[in-house]
């Protein structure tokens, strides 16, 4: 039937109707400009990244400008490493956007997908919205470095200068774009995005001179676009007519090197003098950025990553994971109690016959109060709920409902003891007796609208992580294990139950919610929105599993919004709230909701409920809640209600003993602990899955492994025979030690915000219903970074050392160790960033500036001896100068005897056979005669003898990075309610 040819008659309609019909709306330039204009929208509105980048470009432009304050020209090194550090911290800092064009291709997926606009469209109009900011930040940036630092004062010079800066920030801007649009997820796109940086910065010509890349890989020179910013700004700098000259500071260049002045420093680094390259140098970037604004509509267009993979267990890891050797207990799971008002005649679940493991408990609240501050006038105060009234009772199904804005989270998340933020008046009950926030953290489950869940854990393990640390120390294992059974059993997930939680269907988290809050065995389970986002069927089948959980006595009360009939059905007590927060109507449904209709037809001006309408929509529209209302809306159903006698047996109810009043049949509900379990159980779980969510997650590992290997073999491959006994060889060889050590702490860096800032969501959540210490999280991510960090700097070690010259068994082992503890030191520091603010985005600007002002004054560029006396304290606390030193010198300033310089023979004399011993040779006139240690030591300020004592820096660096990121987590909570 497919292949059967199209009737003649379908196929004139669908050539006279359907192909007239344009695939897109609007016109090209017209979704153009209308995106151009959205993106600029959002990314004013995100203001705490505007307002972080704006800081981050004044403090660092000061910064510069101050630390490299009137440049001697003559001092190349520190001139072209001013160039050099300006043209790299503006375009490498766009690598910060990297988790925000992430998620707009999650948005641009959905909409192309619509036919709402043009792929083209898409990429050019982002990459439009991005070049005002990017002027901005050149002009503040550029500004202060370029006069701050005395380059030449010519108005021409300074506009070719900014040009060329804002051209070179645009081409890595739309780079970081198009590695976005290339990698699948954000765990690989941020390692990559470092892994890149390493050909960008090894390859412009500064770290390495052009000289001495090997012709295999010169070809990376002539593509990088820095290597072309490196090549144009020195000569716009040293060409000018300033510099033109052949005597400069009483040495006459023409006759001593046949060049002029700016000619000889430009050729210090391999710089070619010719002013053509100013402008092949801006047709260069500006072509490259159009190729990969192609690159990126072409992958957007053809390469999409529409959905995450899901994983299921192999049947061996099922296997090891199963725990055996428990009895399932057979007991009756409900028993008839005097506080029990179920009405729900015709609405039966079979329930599993299971022991129940929890205690009964009616949850009462009387006139609740909440108020936070008024946003337009911040002195007065805004009432959100007005002196509500309610109760739920065990083996109930409460819903709270009402408009949007009528209070129906706010009142659950002040009952639950979820607030954060304003002030609460009124009692809650627990069993009779007025309840402390431990009693209602401890005694509740609170299953929030977002379904925030460790990623990498499966079903089965998020559910005996809850069953495990939030059941008491004194329940038997076999019955944590029966609880998880249980959970799987009640909502139906025992298919699903060793998938991984990462790619699952929202219906299934959304059990999975359920069932992590139920394996807790709380006493009262409250769900926020819990069949939003889903279709009728989903929604049904969840109701169905959170009615069979209410079926086994507990107590649950459960926020909705419009619910189909059939789910309206399956409650037994409704709270009504109006906009505003005041009660409509508190007490049962009654069968099919009766009860409900009854109290409201009786209200004069109330059109009845027509036969056939859901009741649920039909109450929303009566109160003028729904999508239609009549003139019912003018009624004051707040003032009906106070004075109905719906309202006098409410108040008798919550009157009467185990609902406001103490009860000898009602326990009051205490707890002695905090937290449920002991601390080394609470350990051992979060042990167990921050190392299956590393080893789960080979986007992180795997690449940050195959990144190490790059590192080492384009390390390897560019200084495979330097000499580094040469001026030229020898501070690239520093550089090298700085960089290759700084690419891979950097991707380590970028690929751990992406994975803690994931799972930060999840330990809010868990930390608010008191899952675990704060300590144990923080214990068990110091941990799992050990191995992996080891193992990568050992395979870097390996491959690395050898490849560049370095030699000594010993020294590498050394060398491994101290690169390790430097990698490891920015793992940490990108989790005290992830935990100490709000966003990923805000953490990633806040280490590209913390970092930069880290790495400008490790002792490399510039060197120690130029750093200003104002930063020397900077200079001397800097945490990452310590690794460097040490690394530098334990492999170029090992020299246990150093050579004697003979005057009269102009020589150095008994020369040992060490690198550090050997004499500098091919030095600018600028630098007298050295060895390779002297010039280390005196240039840089790193002194062989001080790696021991800069070794237990290195440790204090760590612990304070640590006990920074205890702190964070314990007091900093980004989750405002």
């Amino acid at each position: 039937m497919i292949e059967a040819p199209m009737e003649p008659e379908l196929e004139k309609h669908m050539s006279e109707y359907m192909d007239p019909v344009p695939e897109f709306r609007e016109g090209f330039w017209q979704n153009t400009a209308a995106l151009s204009i959205r993106h600029m929208t959002i990314l004013w509105r995100n203001k705490a990244y505007v307002a972080s980048r704006v800081a981050m470009t004044c403090v660092m432009g000061l910064i510069y400008g101050s630390t490299f304050y009137q440049v001697d020209p003559t001092n190349v090194q520190v001139m072209l490493g001013v160039i050099f550090q300006a043209a790299m911290f503006m375009s490498l800092s766009q690598d910060s956007q990297i988790p925000v064009f992430m998620e707009a291709r999650e948005i641009f997926y959905k909409q192309r997908g619509a036919n709402f606009y043009q792929t083209a469209s898409y990429v050019i109009g982002y990459s439009i919205a991005l070049m005002p900011p990017s002027v901005f930040e050149i002009l503040i940036f550029g500004s202060l470095v370029y006069w701050m630092c005395g380059f030449v004062a010519n108005v021409g010079a300074y506009f070719i200068y900014l040009i060329l800066l804002v051209l070179t920030n645009l081409v890595l801007s739309t780079w970081f774009f198009a590695l976005t649009a290339m990698c699948p997820n954000l765990d690989i796109a941020k390692p990559m995005s470092s892994f890149s940086i390493v050909f960008i910065i090894i390859f412009a010509g500064f770290v390495q001179p052009k000289s001495q890349i090997p012709d295999y890989l010169v070809w990376i020179y002539w593509i990088n676009p820095i290597g072309w910013c490196m090549r144009a700004l020195p000569v716009n700098e040293y060409r000018a007519s300033k510099y033109n000259v052949c005597e400069y500071g009483g040495v006459n260049y023409c006759s001593e090197f046949n060049m002029n002045m700016g000619e000889y420093y430009l050729d210090q680094f391999g710089v070619p003098s010719s002013k053509t390259w100013l402008w092949t140098g801006a047709i260069f970037l500006i072509l490259f950025y159009v190729l990969l604004l192609a690159l990126s509509a072409y992958l957007l267009e053809y390469r999409r990553y529409l959905a995450p993979t899901n994983i299921q267990l192999l049947p061996k890891e099922i296997e090891d994971e199963a725990q055996e050797g428990y009895a399932l207990a057979s007991t009756p799971t409900h028993s008839d109690n005097t506080n029990s008002d179920t009405s729900h005649d015709d609405v039966m679940v079979d329930v599993p016959r299971r022991e129940k493991n929890f205690v009964p408990v009616t949850i009462a609240f009387t006139d609740l109060w909440y108020t936070v501050p008024d946003p337009t006038n911040p002195k007065e105060g805004l009432d959100l709920l007005k002196g509500i009234n309610g109760y739920a009772t065990p083996g109930t199904l409460t819903a709270l409902m009402g408009s949007t804005g009528a209070g129906k989270t706010t009142l659950m998340d002040v009952i639950a003891g979820r607030k954060t933020e304003g002030t609460i008046k009124g009692k809650i009950y627990l069993n009779g007796h007025e309840a402390n926030d431990l009693a209602i953290r401890r005694a509740t489950g609170y299953c929030e609208q977002m379904d925030i869940h460790s990623e990498a854990s499966t079903m089965r393990e998020a559910l005996t992580f809850s069953a495990f640390l939030r059941q008491d120390s004194s329940v038997p294992d076999s019955k944590k294990y029966d609880t998880v059974e249980e959970c799987l059993d009640l909502l139906d997930m025992h298919d699903v139950a060793d998938q991984i939680v990462r790619g699952s269907s929202q219906e299934q988290m959304k059990r999975l919610t359920i069932g992590v809050e139920l394996a807790a065995q709380p006493s009262i389970l409250f769900l926020d929105e819990p069949t939003s986002g889903l279709d009728a069927h989903s929604a049904k089948v969840i109701m169905d599993g959170v009615r069979k959980v209410a079926d086994c006595g507990r107590t649950i009360v459960c926020t909705i919004h419009q619910p189909s009939s059939d789910v309206f059905f399956l409650f037994d007590h409704l709270i009504l709230l109006k906009r505003g927060g005041q009660s409509v109507f508190v007490g049962k449904l009654g069968d099919r909701c009766q009860k409900l209709v009854k109290y409201l037809e009786a209200i004069p001006g109330v059109k009845p409920c027509p036969p056939k309408q859901n009741p649920a929509t039909w109450m929303l529209e009566v109160i003028g809640a729904g999508v239609s209302s009549g003139r019912a809306r003018d009624l004051d159903f707040v003032d009906i209600f106070s004075k109905s006698e719906q309202k006098r047996m409410m108040d008798d109810r919550l009157l009467q003993p185990g609902i406001t009043t103490a009860s000898p049949d009602w326990p009051e509900v205490i707890f002695m602990k905090k937290r449920a379990s002991k601390g080394s159980t609470q350990l051992y779980f979060l042990m167990k899955r921050f190392f299956a969510l590393y080893w789960r997650t080979p986007a992180f590992n795997l690449t940050r492994f195959a990144i190490v290997l790059g590192v080492a073999i384009i390390c390897g491959l560019a200084f495979l025979s330097v000499d580094y006994s040469t001026y030229s060889g020898l501070m690239g060889g520093v550089g090298l030690v700085f960089m290759s050590t700084l690419f891979m702490a950097m991707a380590g860096f970028m690929g751990t915000l992406p994975v803690y800032s994931n799972d930060c969501a999840a330990f809010y959540r868990e930390r608010a219903a008191q899952t675990y210490n704060s300590l144990w999280y923080f214990v068990a991510t110091t941990v799992v970074e050990i191995p992996y960090v080891l193992g990568q700097c050992l395979l870097f070690t390996v491959i690395f050392y050898p490849m560049v010259g370095f030699q000594g068994f010993a020294t590498a082992v050394l060398y491994w160790v101290h690169v390790s503890l430097f990698v490891l030191g920015q793992m940490y520091f990108a989790q005290l960033l992830i935990h100490a603010f709000p966003s990923i985005e805000v953490a990633a600007v806040m280490g590209a500036l913390i970092n930069s002002i880290f790495l400008l004054f490790v002792g490399f560029n510039p060197p120690s001896s130029s750093v200003p006396e104002g930063y020397r304290w900077l200079y001397t606390i800097v945490p990452q100068r310590f690794s460097v030193a040490i690394l530098t010198v334990i492999v170029f300033c090992d020299c246990p005897e150093e050579p004697t310089w003979n005057e009269s023979l102009s020589q150095y004399e008994n020369i040992g056979s060490n690198l550090g011993c050997q004499p500098l040779t091919e030095a600018p006139i600028t630098v007298s005669h050295t060895t390779v240690k002297g010039f280390i030591e005196g240039t840089f300020s790193y002194n062989y003898d001080d790696r021991w004592s800069n070794f237990g820096y290195v440790f204090a660096a760590i612990f304070i990075f640590r006990v920074l990121s205890m702190v964070s987590l314990r007091y900093i909570n980004h989750t405002k309610r």
